[in-house]
């Protein structure tokens, strides 16, 4: 029997070479390995965003090494990552001082960030020192330095040691391809989550059985506010992996997190005897031994069903708030599951009944949501032109895997299920979102990251769907015609060998597309011919261009990568929306769809109504306002905006404006109606000051 670690490491190398010989991306497999990595560990939670930066050299008579890095939300927390790539086939086992080495090298980066890295980069290499001088200003905020040492070889342990800089404490994790093979081969998540409390350096946990040992084991504990707080910085969203709910957020006194921050900043050490905890089920627990026999040393495969909330509050309160959590204790009721096909089932059941802190909607699941359920089932019944193809919509990670071992039963069957649903037509609930919400209008949350775009995105979902409405054949043909666009641009992208921020144009190209064409797009010719056309791909390939340069410029001071997730960064894109050569590429021309519909209504049309309003006012107004305000200095922006709105309305509204175009306009139109009635300047000017009621 062969092992199933050199079987995905072959599989693996296959994939780099392939990708290498296509000259798509980069000629050197090291950084193809890094690529991969990142991107697929991305979309399966295990971080957070990371962006892709091969970068080395010498500094102050010592060298760095760095492959990618992972700045959190709040900039307090770097993950460097470095790389060993090998290529050995069977892999073989990397030596312990090889991997300190590299942790060494990538940390330098951050110590040598600080001594003015930025200016000894060449300046041609602008995303490193981009990040250098970003790293050079927060140093002092940083708290965290996180080191991941990816390579393609045996790892035999979880860490090495590097001591703290600066006050700076590294903590550094060893991703070899045993890892990789369990969290991107067999798409496993949960048994990567391994929580040893005493290494942690916390004390075993006192925990009492409660004695039943049927098709579960039942305890009860009180686990350290800090303890759950480190574990959630870790593994983030993927304990939550079948919690029902995304964080809520904090805002408002009737907040149920508001009330959780109250107490954790005002009155920790009542946080036991106010809140109900958490529920969380485990796949193992390891017990102390001798008198400590009760109490528990380490969790493996934790997942929080039930407080998701809880645990994101303490997170929050802890890193974003600077609130000392030391003092606070959380219930726990943990769950062992004897039997993994009763753990679905039983964390379903756990999460309709435990959660009483806010109401669960049906749309609150996430792979479990009718709305994936349908899609899934619309891929396997939507077939192809051909009738001899279709798509596989991987609802949850790792079903396309479980599919194709259940098919592989035959040899027959397996060849048929490859040829109707090969792999390059597997798109994932992540990557579907990721092509409508840059669709839609909102490519700053796909800069976000998979998770977070993803949560963003089933938040959307309810608002435009409030009544629960499935989607239907024609959405999903839509919906992929759209992934098609969106792997189309990634390769356009790759080609032209950006070395950074190759996401985010991505995201904001699409985002152009879906503005200003979304509502006439041919959807069923994509469809059709499973492609885009010429003429669509040499626009795709001329407005990325134009994206990076514009995602570098509009950033000014600040890092691109941060700047993407802002929604000013996709306002400044709107107002510097490109132009279509002509004739227009046959996908973007009159043929508008069956009714008219469009697969998501754009962030401003769906929400905001200024758009509305702007819709009601004709052509001929708008130019009339533009004409009167030409010759007026201080007016000239709004004569501008005007003018923009009588050719968007002549065009039936096929583009919409910016939120900045909008408020120009609209001031515009009631200082020209003013004038129009007879309306003193002064009364005018008055009505625009602040504080008036008009």
């Amino acid at each position: 029997m062969t092992d199933p670690i050199d079987d995905f490491a072959r599989e693996f190398k296959a994939e780099i070479d392939a990708a290498v010989a296509s000259g798509a991306f980069t000629p050197y497999p090291s950084s193809e390995f890094t690529r991969i990595v990142l991107e697929q560990t991305s979309e399966a939670g295990v971080f957070d965003n990371p962006i892709h930066l091969m970068q080395e050299g010498v500094f102050l008579r010592g060298r760095y090494a760095i492959s990618g890095y992972s700045l959190s939300d709040e900039e307090d927390r770097l993950v460097m990552f470095t790389t060993l790539y090998r290529g050995d086939l069977p892999p073989e086992e990397v030596a312990l001082t090889d991997l300190q080495n590299a942790a060494e090298l990538a940390a330098r980066f951050l110590w040598y960030s600080a001594k003015g890295l930025h200016e000894r980069i060449e300046p041609s290499n602008t995303d490193a020192s981009d990040l250098a001088r970003r790293l050079a200003d927060l140093y002092a905020r940083i708290e965290h330095l996180r080191i991941v040492v990816l390579t393609d070889g045996r790892v035999g342990a979880r860490s090495v040691k590097l001591d703290p800089r600066d006050g700076t404490p590294v903590e550094v994790e060893l991703l070899g391809i045993e890892r990789l093979q369990r969290i991107l081969g067999d798409g496993i998540s949960r048994d990567d989550i391994v929580v040893d409390v005493q290494q942690a350096g916390f004390e075993a946990l006192p925990c009492l059985d409660c004695g039943y040992e049927g098709d579960y084991r039942a305890f009860l504990t009180a686990i350290p506010g800090p303890l759950l707080s480190d574990v959630y910085e870790r593994y983030g969203t993927r304990l939550l992996e079948f919690n029902v709910r995304a964080f809520l957020g904090v805002r408002g006194r009737k907040s149920v997190n508001a009330g959780l921050r109250q107490t954790l900043r005002d009155e920790p050490q009542h946080f036991l005897a106010y809140n109900n905890g958490i529920v969380a089920t485990v796949d193992g627990i390891d017990f102390g031994t001798g008198p400590a026999a009760t109490s528990i040393v380490c969790l493996r495969g934790l997942q929080i069903v039930n407080g998701g909330q809880t645990t994101a509050s303490i997170h929050r309160a802890s890193r974003v708030d600077k609130v000392d959590v030391g003092a606070v204790r959380v219930p726990a009721k943990i769950i062992l599951v004897v039997k993994e096909d009763d753990l679905t089932r039983m964390v379903t059941s756990i999460s309709r009944s435990a959660n009483s802190q806010n109401t669960v909607q049906p749309a609150d699941f996430s792979a479990n949501d009718p709305f994936h359920v349908q899609l899934e089932q619309l891929a396997a019944n939507t077939w192809l032109p051909s009738g001899t193809e279709r798509w596989f919509y991987e609802r949850a990670r790792g079903s396309y895997g479980a599919a194709e071992s259940k098919a592989a039963l035959s040899a027959r069957e397996r060849a048929k299920f490859k040829r109707e649903t090969p792999k390059e037509r597997t798109v994932s609930k992540t990557d579907l979102a990721k092509a409508l919400n840059a669709w839609g209008g909102f490519p700053h949350h796909v800069s976000f990251g998979g998770q977070k775009n993803f949560q963003l995105f089933m938040q959307r979902l309810r608002e435009t769907r409030p009544d629960g409405d499935m989607p239907d054949a024609s959405f999903f043909r839509r919906a992929i015609a759209v992934t098609i666009v969106m792997r189309t641009l990634q390769k356009i992208v790759r080609r032209r060998g950006f070395p950074a921020y190759q996401a985010n144009i991505v995201a904001y190209v699409l985002g152009w597309l879906g503005l200003l064409y979304g509502r006439t797009f041919d959807y069923e010719r994509v469809w059709s011919t499973q492609a885009v056309s010429v003429e669509l791909s040499r626009i795709l390939d001329d407005w990325s261009v134009k994206a990076d340069e514009l995602l570098r410029a509009s950033a000014r001071s600040k890092m691109p990568t941060e700047w993407a997730k802002k929604q000013d960064c996709w306002e400044e894109f709107q107002a510097e929306r490109p132009e279509l050569p002509h004739p227009a590429p046959p996908e973007l021309g009159s043929a508008a769809t069956d009714d008219g519909e469009v697969l998501f209504e754009t962030a401003e049309s769906q929400t905001d109504p200024r758009i509305l309003a702007l819709r009601e006012v004709a052509p001929d107004t708008w130019s009339a306002a533009a004409d009167w305000a030409k010759g007026r200095r201080s007016l000239l922006a709004g004569a501008a905006a005007a003018a923009a709105m009588s050719r968007y309305a002549s065009g039936g509204w096929a583009r919409e404006p910016s939120s900045k175009e909008a408020d120009l306009a609209l001031d515009l139109l009631r200082r020209f109606r003013e004038a129009a009635e007879g309306v003193p300047a002064t009364r005018r000017r008055a009505s625009t000051s602040p504080g008036a009621t008009g």
